[in-house]
C-alpha cells in the first residue's frame, strides 16, 4: 500500500483519492504533461512535485489524469503504486522511443505499440523473479492500434527493451562494460525487439500484479502523434467500459 500523508496525499505524486481518473498517461518529462492535458476537456492542474506533474480533466465525460513519471523504472514504479492507491487501473506511457531492429527502421513508421516488453533493468527484480514476463493488456493494445488506425498513422506493434542506462545504449565504447552492451544490443536487434526506452517493463509487471491494464506507445517522429494515439485509444477503453457496464 502506497504511503499517504497526514493530508491525504501520497507521499511523491501528491495525489490523492478523487484527484485522479481511473484512466491514465504515462509521459515522462514533467512538461510534456501540459500538451497531453491539451487534449482533456476542462484540464485542471492538480499536483506537481519532484518530478510527478498531475493534470486531471475529463474524456467522454469520464475523468482522465496525465501524470509524468520521471525517467527510467525505479521512480516509475513509485509513480504507479500512488496512482494505484488512488484508484486508477488503466494505463498507457506515452512518449518516444529508440528504433533496435532493422524493420524498426522502416521510414514510414511513426511509431510503436508496446506489446511487451524485456526486463533489462533492475526495478522490477525488487517484484518478482525475471521469469515472470512483462506483458501489456490485449484490450489497451486492440485500442491503441484501432487509434492508430483511425488517425492514419502507421504504429507497428511489437516488443520494447527497458533499459536504466541511457548513455549505455548510446556510448556502449564509454563503459567498462562494452562488449556485455554490444553483445545484449546485438541479442535484442537479432530477436526482432522493436524499440528501447526506460519505462514501459515496471509499468507492465506491477500493472499485471496488482490486476490493472496497461500498454505503451512510443513515437519514433513527431511526439504528438504517440499522444493523438493515446487519447484516442482512452476514448474508445471509456466507451468499452460503459458498455460492459450496462
Amino acid at each position: 500500500m502506497a504511503v499517504f500523508t497526514d493530508e491525504g496525499k501520497t507521499y511523491h505524486v501528491r495525489v490523492g483519492k478523487g484527484d485522479i481518473g481511473r484512466y491514465v498517461l504515462l509521459p515522462g518529462d514533467p512538461f510534456r504533461t501540459d500538451l497531453i492535458a491539451s487534449y482533456f476537456d476542462d484540464a485542471k492542474l492538480v499536483a506537481h512535485n519532484r518530478e510527478h506533474k498531475t493534470w486531471t480533466g475529463t474524456l467522454n465525460g469520464v475523468p482522465v489524469s496525465v501524470v509524468s513519471t520521471g525517467m527510467g523504472c525505479p521512480s516509475t514504479a513509485i509513480c504507479l503504486e500512488e496512482l494505484i492507491a488512488c484508484g486508477a487501473d488503466t494505463f498507457i506511457r506515452v512518449g518516444t522511443a529508440g528504433r533496435v531492429c532493422d524493420r524498426a527502421f522502416d521510414p514510414t513508421l511513426d511509431g510503436v505499440i508496446n506489446t511487451a516488453a524485456v526486463r533489462d533493468e533492475g526495478t522490477t527484480k525488487h517484484y518478482i523473479p525475471i521469469e515472470y514476463p512483462a506483458v501489456a493488456d490485449r484490450h489497451v493494445v486492440a485500442a491503441l492500434a484501432d487509434s492508430a488506425k483511425q488517425l492514419g498513422y502507421n504504429f507497428i506493434e511489437g516488443i520494447t527493451q527497458s533499459k536504466d542506462s541511457f548513455y549505455g545504449q548510446h556510448e556502449p565504447e564509454n563503459m567498462p562494460a562494452e562488449a556485455r552492451l554490444k553483445e545484449r544490443w546485438e541479442a535484442w536487434r537479432r530477436g526482432n525487439v522493436i524499440s528501447s526506452e526506460m519505462e514501459s517493463a515496471a509499468i507492465f509487471v506491477i500493472s499485471s500484479i496488482r490486476g490493472c491494464r496497461a500498454s505503451s506507445v512510443m513515437a519514433y517522429t513527431e511526439m504528438p502523434k504517440s499522444v493523438e494515439v493515446a487519447v484516442g485509444a482512452l476514448r474508445i477503453l471509456i466507451e468499452q467500459d460503459k458498455a460492459a457496464e450496462k
